[in-house]
């Protein structure tokens, strides 16, 4: 019998002091090879910004484009490397129930400290299926769940986490749904992160929030740190709306490959099907850096608008 007993030493308590979780990009090489240099120095970056946890293979990681190899040899990369500086959740969610398991059980023998799962998708299940499928991957190590309606086509009602909250393991929510979901799990005690970078400052300091899971903080992992940390700051979250609009203003991660690419600190290769922003997008991510100020962001490149031709398609 397959056993399923909790062998990761992190606690859920280690998990839901994090304030600052990165949705870490996964760069490229152009024979389709991660590009595990760029990689590493991105998590570099994110350590000296102050992130306290990285989610490796998520959506802005672009999980759902790999080989489940290539997703726990990513995730066992990142815990061989860093797992001394930075906590390591891995995604390893899956519309079904059987691959989730399986994945959750390879990614905490490679040492990654979080599970983060998704609710399945597509084919979607009963409230019941729900909870059974969350149930099957709780046994294993500390989990966050994963609600993004607008992914999955389902919303994760608060009466499934409620039921799930009990379980030693249950660790919180990633919360897209907004504000007045964010309360409804503060009020009643239960760990929230913010999947939405635009409202991440407000649900941390108005309704609660333990923290964000954030695309925005790759680029400016010290900026959004202070947003976590340092107490209301509507000047500073009114500095980076524009950047954080901008982020998604096409499907995640379409905008952040283009921006890191124009920030000199990953070749321009996208695996597709995801496609460059259209140029004028590129041009005013240029004058967004210029706003607010190029020594924010990583890199040590000065910003630069690419061509078309400069971008290499991948899809292999």
């Amino acid at each position: 019998m397959r056993s399923t007993e909790a062998k990761n030493r992190t606690s859920k308590d280690d998990i839901t002091s994090l304030r600052l979780i990165t949705a870490v990009k996964t760069p490229y090489l152009p024979d389709g090879r991660f590009d595990l240099e760029a990689y590493d120095y991105l998590i570099n970056m994110q350590i000296e910004g102050g992130a306290e946890g990285v989610i490796v293979g998520g959506t802005a990681g672009e999980g759902h484009l790999m080989s489940w190899d290539e997703h726990i040899m990513l995730i066992g990369h990142t815990v061989n490397c860093f797992s001394t500086r930075i906590k390591v959740i891995g995604n390893t969610g899956s519309n079904s129930t059987r691959e989730a398991v399986h994945a959750t059980e390879q990614g905490f023998a490679v040492g990654m400290h979080a599970a983060l799962h998704i609710n399945p998708y597509y084919g979607k299940t009963s409230t019941e299926g729900m909870k059974a499928h969350f149930k099957a991957v709780l046994p294993m190590g500390p989990t966050i769940i994963y609600n993004v309606p607008s992914r999955t086509g389902q919303d994760i009602l608060p009466p499934v986490i409620e039921d799930l909250w009990g379980h030693p393991n249950m660790a919180g929510v990633k919360e897209c749904v907004g504000h007045e979901r964010v309360k409804c799990y503060t009020n009643k005690g239960i760990s929230v992160w913010s999947g939405n970078d635009d409202e991440c400052h407000d649900s941390r300091w108005k309704y609660g929030a333990t923290g964000v899971m954030s695309v925005t903080s790759n680029l400016v992992p010290g900026l959004m740190r202070s947003l976590m940390y340092e107490g209301e700051n509507a000047t500073l979250n009114e500095k980076l709306l524009p950047l954080i609009k901008w982020l998604f203003c096409e499907p995640n991660p379409i905008p952040l490959d283009t921006a890191l690419a124009q920030l000199g600190v990953a070749r321009p290769v996208l695996r597709l099907p995801y496609k460059a922003l259209a140029l004028e997008k590129r041009v005013e991510f240029v004058r967004i850096i210029e706003a607010i100020g190029r020594e924010h962001f990583i890199g040590n490149r000065e910003a630069r608008v690419l061509d078309d031709d400069d971008f290499i398609p991948i899809c292999r």
